[in-house]
């Protein structure tokens, strides 16, 4: 799914609805006014003043690996198991009960067990997504959002014509009453 399917799915942010928002209340429709403004997503990060143009810093030039290597660490400790057979790296009660717990510590430092059993970052119960709004359940099946939305989106002159058109729009309106 990219970007523009998700802003035609849904309702995200103001600059979809055009001067609809302005002419609502130059024209005094108090109801469409707020029907509009529900209509749009409560995730403030998603509108469209939160998208302005950022620095980009300069990235890290050593990596993990360069230092592990340079100091002579042993292998950093997975986090999670890759495979399901992997559980027999936890079978440690044998050095347990017969009090070897120095050679546990050596053996877990040599090689390290990973933390966990189970790392799905991505992982979310399907009762909590289906409890969330639609903006962000779409978000969540489209992890790529982030990454292919541009990075400098605001547009100033577009911005400022169309304040100038609405002004122009509501000094031709007040002349005419």
């Amino acid at each position: 799914m990219t970007v523009d399917a998700l802003s035609n799915d849904i309702l995200v942010h103001e600059l979809q609805l055009g001067e609809q928002l302005n002419e609502s209340v130059h024209n005094k429709r108090r109801s469409d006014f707020s029907l509009l403004l529900a209509m749009l997503t409560d995730d403030v990060r998603a509108h469209s003043q939160f998208k302005l143009p950022q620095t980009i810093t300069p990235e890290n030039t050593t990596s993990t690996e360069q230092l592990r290597k340079h100091f002579q660490l042993p292998n950093e400790a997975p986090i999670a198991l890759k495979n399901i057979e992997d559980t027999q790296l936890f079978n440690q009660a044998v050095l347990i009960e017969s009090k070897q717990l120095d050679h546990l510590r050596l053996l877990n430092a040599l090689t390290p067990n990973p933390l966990a059993f189970r790392d799905d970052a991505s992982f979310i119960n399907q009762q909590v997504i289906s409890n969330t709004s639609l903006y962000c359940q779409q978000k969540y099946k489209d992890k790529t959002l982030e990454q292919t939305q541009p990075k400098a989106e605001f547009n100033a002159d577009a911005w400022f014509s169309g304040i100038k058109n609405s002004l122009d729009k509501s000094e031709f309106l007040s002349a005419v009453v």
